[in-house]
């Protein structure tokens, strides 16, 4: 089902080669504005990516990461609907179209793709990164605001990825309404903030009336058990970090992590996890402690334990995001 993570590989060369002539410091002066807009409110009528130098400093420095959030929802979205595999994939709001080489790492062979975004310098240089993965090499790179004027053909998947928070709350809606009318599969992805997993919920619950099942974090279509306020739902995906990584933020680690929030849905029957690790796993002497969402549905923490031998041998491979108990 899944191809080779020669996806990954293919887009980190790429990446590398992006800021050739761009000198360090102006490259980590220009990601550490671009950061600070993403945090702050953004005009919904203003691009904040407003050249190639933009946009070749932030794509070096933020795609590796969309790239892999998005990658563990597709996958745990895959595992739901086995034997499924989009004919053609829309991303909207997709930028230098980290979802679209997402979609190629998960899933075998070409397809129509098209990458919607409004700032014409971060569609050129995604058309200019997606030489390098043959997969990509018949994207069509189309300039249009993502908001409420927006209509789109069908398609089988629409990713929206990291774009929700960037819009008004009448554009959010709009948008993930014109995704359900489009799509059989729609994949949401979000910063994995408090902020971010409301979005999701909000963008969720308008999949569910859409008439969607959810595929993929939840094991249930049902109300999300997390009490509004007490906690938010979200994962991990590990980043391989570039030097611009360590420039900007000063450290040292090859890697960190990047948190993010999700939902997977389909208008077709899809098979969800029986239950979904969604805390990191604690290992003790003995033991292990899984904090489950259930399909009840509910949270729950299951302490497994030697005496249930090869579960627990499971129990101790899983991860946080991991479907449970695993597959046989």
């Amino acid at each position: 089902m899944n191809a080779p993570a020669l996806p990954a590989e293919t887009l980190r060369a790429a990446l590398a080669g992006l800021l050739d002539g761009l000198p360090p410091r102006q490259a980590s002066r220009a990601v550490e504005r671009l950061i600070a807009s993403y945090r702050g409110a953004t005009p919904t009528d203003a691009p904040i990516l407003r050249d190639r130098a933009d946009v070749a400093a932030y794509a070096a420095y933020r795609m590796p990461a969309t790239f892999e959030a998005v990658r563990s929802a597709l996958e745990a979205f895959a595992d739901a609907v086995p034997g499924w595999a989009p004919g053609g994939h829309l991303d909207l709001g997709g930028g230098t179209g980290a979802a679209a080489w997402a979609v190629t790492a998960t899933w075998d062979g070409e397809r129509p793709v098209t990458v919607l975004d409004w700032a014409e310098p971060a569609l050129a240089l995604g058309r200019e990164i997606a030489a390098a993965n043959p997969a990509l090499r018949n994207v069509q790179w189309q300039r249009s605001r993502i908001g409420a004027a927006l209509t789109l053909e069908s398609t089988d998947l629409v990713t929206v990825s990291y774009v929700l928070n960037e819009l008004t709350a009448p554009d959010r809606t709009a948008l993930v309404d014109a995704a359900a009318a489009a799509a059989r599969a729609v994949v949401i992805v979000e910063p994995g903030t408090p902020d971010g997993y409301a979005r999701v919920i909000e963008a969720r619950d308008r999949l569910i009336v859409a008439g969607f099942h959810i595929a993929a974090p939840c094991p249930h279509s049902a109300d999300c058990p997390i009490v509004p306020g007490t906690d938010w739902c979200h994962f991990s995906a590990r980043v391989s970090r570039s030097s611009l990584h360590r420039q900007v933020k000063g450290g040292s680690l090859p890697y960190e992590d990047e948190k993010f929030s999700y939902v997977a849905a389909a208008r077709f029957p899809a098979e969800p996890a029986p239950a979904r690790v969604v805390r990191k796993p604690q290992i003790r002497k003995g033991q292990v402690l899984l904090d489950l969402c259930e399909t009840e549905p509910s949270l729950s923490r299951a302490t497994v334990t030697k005496r249930h031998g090869d579960l627990y041998k499971a129990a101790r491979d899983a991860d946080w995001g991991d479907a449970w108990p695993p597959a046989p």
